[in-house]
């Protein structure tokens, strides 16, 4: 007798309604929450989300350099993205890019202390954004549980 395959169906259990009101908000989310953060940004301080976190980036690399690849891959970005969001910050002079040592073909961005000033500047908007549109409306939960939650569903 051959084994009957597993149906799609086999094992599954309905949402509960908190478990859907979870799972439909999430999209939202995604998309709602960095650009709240990045009007904030852009409005208060010149300087988009974006740029922010490159910046940040920046500050907590050893030397404050990064090679570009590393630099998009912490910001969530394409290369190509990246490039042009360093060409800005370059223009500005708050990053400066040098050619790799060991690959003429790669390249790093590095922090520069008009960099470094400008992301100090930029922190508390930063910061009062993440909590205004983010953290304020967690109060009550467990926030250890919750990041470990999210880093296994990114895992």
């Amino acid at each position: 007798m051959t084994p009957k395959p597993a149906s799609a169906t086999d094992g599954v259990r309905p949402l509960t309604a908190a478990e859907e009101a979870v799972v439909r908000s999430l999209p939202c989310l995604i998309y709602a929450l960095p650009r709240a953060i990045d009007a904030d940004m852009t409005r208060e301080q010149g300087l988009s989300n974006t740029a922010y976190l490159a910046l940040m980036h920046l500050s907590e690399a050893p030397a404050q350099q990064l090679h570009m690849g590393e630099l998009a891959s912490a910001c969530e970005m394409s290369l190509s993205g990246m490039t042009r969001v360093v060409g800005r910050l370059e223009t500005e002079g708050f990053i400066r890019r040098s050619q790799c040592e060991h690959d003429g073909r790669s390249w790093h961005a590095n922090l520069t202390e008009a960099g470094l000033t400008r992301l100090q500047e930029a922190w508390p908007t930063n910061l009062a954004a993440i909590r205004r549109h983010f953290l304020d409306h967690l109060e009550g939960l467990d926030l250890r549980k919750l990041a470990t939650a999210f880093q296994n569903v990114a895992t």
